[in-house]
């Protein structure tokens, strides 16, 4: 299949009717689901996951298509949040996973990644049900349908993003967001063989967001998502 995209325009500029190629985007995208109008027909469920390393993203605009799809949002990484109260932490703020407390976490996950197998059990069931947006690193391994994203950027963009969110220097968030990603892929290649971060064949879409603002990635993401949907 030929590879289709929306290509980004100037915010005043409209959104071609018609895909163009877009080089950013470097995984084909499926063909728009033909919803069937037949009454009684229940339409196929709207599934989206979002996923990627730290600092690509992921979250902020989940969050935002999850309000302009009109559908739950949910995050993985805030239902772990919710499993580290349980355990005496207290998380806060997006940037709790690069403060001492989260990477301590993180390495209590490391060797007891049974809290991940909680959480991703219990996004599945979510998924299974109801319209969602979910980001999570390992969601789209698991989970047999829905519209997958793959979202990525340079280190230098990552460790910038980092580093603005939570007031550190550069060098300091490189070395974080090396500690994470390591921590990260460790977790899910022992718990389900993933390699995270190189293997992409899960994904309808790879989006390459560096040099992206948030709402360039938000307006190209909604129409592709719109798109294979078949939505207006």
């Amino acid at each position: 299949m030929r590879l289709r995209a929306l290509r980004l325009s100037h915010p005043d500029d409209p959104w071609p009717k018609e895909p163009e190629a877009c080089p950013r985007i470097t995984k084909n995208i499926n063909q728009p689901v033909k919803l069937k109008s037949m009454e009684g027909c229940r339409r196929r469920r709207l599934v989206v996951c979002i996923s990627g390393l730290a600092a690509t993203g992921k979250s902020t605009v989940a969050r935002r298509l999850a309000k302009a799809l009109n559908v739950k949002y949910v995050s993985g990484g805030q239902a772990l949040k919710q499993l580290a109260i349980e355990r005496g932490y207290s998380p806060g703020g997006e940037d709790w996973w690069e403060k001492p407390e989260g990477l301590k976490f993180l390495n209590e996950r490391s060797s007891n990644p049974e809290f991940d197998k909680l959480v991703d059990a219990k996004l599945i069931e979510l998924a299974s049900r109801e319209d969602v947006v979910v980001d999570s690193w390992v969601l789209p391994w698991l989970l047999k349908d829905g519209y997958k994203v793959w979202l990525k950027a340079d280190e230098e963009e990552r460790a910038a993003r980092l580093a603005k969110r939570s007031g550190m220097p550069i060098d300091v968030a490189k070395e974080i967001l090396r500690k994470r990603d390591s921590e990260s892929q460790d977790i899910y290649k022992r718990l389900y063989g993933i390699s995270l971060g190189s293997d992409l064949s899960p994904f309808d879409v790879v989006l390459d967001t560096t040099g992206l603002n948030e709402d360039e990635v938000y307006r190209l993401l909604l129409s592709l998502i719109k798109l294979h949907y078949g939505l207006r």
